[in-house]
């Protein structure tokens, strides 16, 4: 079985894109995937710092969300769009487990051989679109799969109903599908299809 993470950008307890990256995780478990939730809240550290990692080294926090990473088989992140980009909390965790920690470790170990599916909601009109290129492109350029399709979600404040579902039908198809191209990637590419 495909062992997949599920997180958000952000750090906000009612966040909109928590509540996306839950009910992915929710899609992926019926899809047959082991999934695991995490909240990158849990993982508090400092803004990444050369001087910083050499006078200190690796966060512990750093240290197990990198192993969390590396645990599963890919992963799936709600990015928020702060100004047309992703937010700083999502790129100073994934910069942070980006640094190597241990002698010989291979390089980039949380993201090199990965599958990555994203999504965004956002209250403005194009759901998160624009922060999702800057993310997708990182992604890429360290070894990770990211599936070709991806949700974004407008109109963010009104589109989820009081049990945490998507009100609008076609929204909550391009999630599915979404996720449904994940599962199925990810299955694939640790031959567990």
């Amino acid at each position: 079985m495909v062992k997949l993470l599920f997180f958000a950008g952000s750090a906000r307890k009612d966040s909109i894109n928590k509540k996306l990256a839950k009910l992915a995780a929710n899609m992926a478990q019926k899809a047959g995937a082991q999934v695991t939730y995490i909240d990158l809240k849990d993982f508090e550290m400092p803004l990444y710092d050369g001087d910083l990692e050499a006078q200190n080294g690796i966060p512990e926090n750093a240290k197990k969300l990198k192993q969390v990473f590396v645990e599963h088989d890919g992963f799936f992140i709600a990015s928020p769009e702060y100004n047309s980009s992703m937010s700083a909390l999502l790129k100073n965790s994934l910069d942070w487990i980006s640094r190597p920690h241990e002698q010989n470790e291979a390089a980039l170990i949380a993201f090199k051989g990965k599958v990555a599916a994203l999504g965004s909601v956002s209250p403005g009109g194009l759901g998160g679109l624009r922060g999702l290129v800057p993310l997708r492109m990182m992604l890429g350029n360290i070894g990770v799969t990211v599936v070709p399709s991806q949700t974004a979600i407008n109109s963010g404040f009104q589109a989820f109903d009081d049990n945490e579902q998507l009100k609008n039908e076609n929204q909550a198809e391009m999630l599915k599908a979404t996720i449904d191209e994940f599962v199925k990637i990810a299955s694939r590419m640790n031959n567990l299809e």
